[in-house]
This record gives structure tokens, C-alpha cells and sequence, in this order.
């Protein structure tokens, strides 16, 4: 193993630090993983097995019902990605991938480096680093803790977007999708991107300050194992969840991991599906607060902010105008 690699600001260097050096790093770091050819492959593959399983059930159309289908529409229907809103997904993508390596790289390497040296310096204050040696058993606890940790996060910010209006009003970009498809996942206002990648950075910060701290620096080559099996995890969970086949997990099995057709209801707009399934990948963060929801076979789950108010969320320019023309209307009328 290589010698642990020190910092001017102290004996002990944190994984974030120790790699964020690596212009390479971060760019690849921003690729969205769940959009790469094996991914998609996958969520394909899953497809065609579930078409066969329940031949040709579970696919749903563009108003969230479940349809039976060749396979062809099952695994890509028209009315699915010709549906304006598909369409709205590609233009809000561009500029949020356009955007994200900027505010991306700055986060992790200021909210991220100095949550992983604030830990790192409470802790070496109370005593010596253990300097424990890494084998795949510490990797996959730091992989476990970071997970848990980064999906705690993620449901409180998440969480805090859907009952605060002034977060809501850019939340809701994400949820006029009238559609899901692979690429709803990004469908995001360019506003909301860095709240997510300050939860992601302040995550990795305090996990990595921790194991950094246990590991005397000896962490960083299982940071790069926890990326990849990170990566695969959320990966797949965010491109099959935001694709429109029902995928369901067995109940059990859904009271401690999001099944894909969990997040269809999520996006529903029925007054029973309001503010569920909130968490990323596990479901024990909803569980313990009550967002917990586990859809019936086949559940209905129509997509969109409803027909209330999705007509001014249809196109790119409503969408990316969207929360300034909301929190100018609760500015006039008086907040919230």
C-alpha cells in the first residue's frame, strides 16, 4: 500500500481531499452514470425479462395506467417519448448538464474538503486515529455508511422542497413531468442542482472524515470502491424508477429498498401519493417519519402537478420561469 499522504493543515488527509486534486476525477464524476450504455442496456434487458414474465402486462401510457403491450410498446412507446413533456426533458437536461460541472466541482471542493476536515479535526482533538488497515470488509462499511448517510441527506432536503413553498416552487420542475422516461431523472430546475450536489458533498464529507480519520488516509482506494458500487446502486435505481414499466420489489423487500414503481407514485399527483417515497434508495427514512408508501400491483399513478396548474409547466421557458413567477406571486400576495 502506498504511504498515506499528508496536509499542511494536518497529519490526517480525507479521501475528498486526497482525490478532488484530479481535474479527471471530477469530470468523470459528473457523468450521469445511469445514462451510459450499460445502464440503459439493463434497464432494457429488465424490461424484456418483465414483458415475458407477465406477458406483456405492466407497461403504462402516458396517463399512468397500465396497458397490456407488444414489446416494442412496451419498452418504448410512442405516446410515451413523443409526448411534449419528453421532449421538455431533453431541453431542461442540456442545461443542467451544461451547469453541473461548475457548481458541482465547487461544492465538493469547498462544502465537501471542509465538512471532511472539520470532522477530521474534532476527532483527531479527542484522541490518536486508530490507523486501522483497509480490507474489502471496511470498504463495504464505509460504502454502507456513506449510502445511508448520503440517503438521509437527500430525504431532508427532499423532504423540506416538497412542504416549504419558496423550495417547492423549483421542486416542482421535476414534478410537471407528464411522463416518465430515463432522462425525467435529470429533469430539474438549474437552481435545484446545487442544493442536491451541497447535500451530496456535505455526505461524502462526513463520511469520509470519519473513515478518513479511523483509516490514517489509508481510505482513498475504498472512496473509489464506494463510488463504483455507489454508482451502480443509485445508478440503476434512477434510470428504471423514472422508466414507465411497473417494477415491483417483494412487500418485504420494499419496507428497506425503493422499488422503481415506488417512485411512480411519488410523481403522482393523487392526494393519497402527496409527499412519498421521499428517500433516494433505502426506505428507512421513510418508514421512520411515515412517507413510507408501497403501491398495489399495477396501482394507477397519473404523472404530472395535475390539471389544476400543469398547464404552466408545459414547455422549457414555463419550466425554467416557473419559480420566479411563483415567488414573485408570493412576494405581491405576501409569503407563503
Amino acid at each position: 500500500m502506498a504511504a498515506p499522504s499528508t496536509a499542511t493543515t494536518g497529519s490526517v488527509l480525507g479521501p475528498l481531499a486526497d482525490i478532488a486534486t484530479t481535474g479527471w476525477d471530477l469530470f468523470v464524476a459528473n457523468l450521469p452514470r445511469d445514462l451510459t450504455w450499460p445502464f440503459l442496456l439493463i434497464t432494457l434487458g429488465l424490461g424484456l425479462i418483465l414483458w415475458s414474465a407477465r406477458a406483456g402486462r405492466g407497461s403504462k401510457d402516458a396517463s399512468g395506467r397500465e396497458r397490456p403491450a407488444g414489446l416494442l410498446q412496451f419498452l418504448l412507446p410512442r405516446d410515451i417519448y413523443s409526448h411534449p413533456s419528453a421532449r421538455v426533458d431533453v431541453g431542461l437536461y442540456v442545461l443542467e448538464r451544461l451547469l453541473h460541472p461548475f457548481w458541482y466541482g465547487a461544492l465538493i471542493l469547498t462544502v465537501g474538503t471542509t465538512t471532511e476536515a472539520g470532522v477530521i479535526a474534532a476527532l483527531s482533538a479527542s484522541g490518536t486515529t486508530p490507523g486501522l488497515e483497509s480490507s474489502l470488509g471496511w470498504m463495504l462499511l464505509y460504502s454502507l455508511c456513506t449510502l445511508l448517510i448520503y440517503d438521509f441527506v437527500f430525504y431532508a432536503i427532499h423532504y423540506t422542497e416538497h412542504k416549504v413553498p419558496a423550495l417547492w416552487a423549483i421542486h416542482k420542475v421535476h414534478h410537471s413531468a407528464e411522463v416518465l422516461t430515463p432522462l425525467t431523472r435529470y429533469r430539474e430546475h438549474f437552481l435545484e442542482g446545487p442544493l442536491y450536489a451541497a447535500g451530496s458533498a456535505f455526505s461524502y464529507g462526513l463520511a469520509g472524515g470519519v473513515f478518513g480519520w479511523l483509516f490514517n488516509d489509508g481510505i482513498t482506494q475504498a472512496t473509489l470502491f464506494n463510488i463504483g458500487f455507489f454508482s451502480l446502486l443509485f445508478g440503476f435505481n434512477g434510470s428504471f424508477r423514472h422508466y414507465h414499466v411497473a417494477f415491483h420489489y417483494p412487500r418485504w423487500l420494499s419496507k428497506w429498498l425503493h422499488s422503481p414503481v415506488m417512485h411512480h407514485t411519488h410523481h403522482s399527483y393523487l392526494p393519497q401519493h402527496w409527499d412519498t417515497n421521499l428517500a433516494a434508495v433505502t426506505s428507512l427514512w421513510d418508514r421512520l417519519f411515515g412517507t413510507l408508501y408501497i403501491p398495489e400491483k399495477d396501482e394507477f399513478t397519473p404523472w404530472g402537478l395535475g390539471p389544476e396548474t400543469q398547464h404552466r409547466y408545459r414547455s422549457w421557458w414555463q419550466n425554467t420561469t416557473g419559480p420566479f413567477r411563483d415567488w414573485a406571486g408570493m412576494l405581491k400576495r405576501g409569503y407563503p
